[in-house]
């Protein structure tokens, strides 16, 4: 299991203290120091069941400045919000939980966080 943190995130801080209350075993990857490539960004959204745009903070400062909200959101475009998100990593909504199946959860709930930890 591996996890994508802010450190600087109260909803990754919860959910790194509910993994180590529950024994799990994970890896941290500070995801602003250590980006992920559009293709991990794929891979991660394929596990997820979701779009570029379904995990896009699209409040942040970046978000506004590339204008994300007046972005299609559709196959077409996929392949542009990715790129967005490998070059501005503050943008990937967080915590992100890989799980050992396979699939993937955005833990920003602690039920999020037990469905991983439940799934391995």
């Amino acid at each position: 299991m591996e996890i994508w943190i802010n450190p600087a995130c109260s909803k990754c801080r919860s959910a790194l203290t509910l993994l180590d209350a529950e024994g799990a075993d994970y890896t941290v990857r500070r995801y602003l120091e250590d980006v992920p490539t559009e293709d991990e960004i794929r891979e991660v959204l394929g596990r997820l069941g979701l779009e570029p745009w379904d995990i896009t903070r699209t409040q942040e400062a970046a978000a506004k400045e590339l204008g994300l909200k007046e972005w299609a959101r559709d196959e077409s475009s996929r392949d542009r919000w990715i790129a967005a998100l490998a070059q501005h990593p503050k943008l990937i909504q967080r915590p992100i939980i890989t799980a050992e199946d396979g699939t993937a959860v955005v833990g920003r709930t602690e039920e999020a966080v037990r469905d991983a930890i439940g799934r391995g």
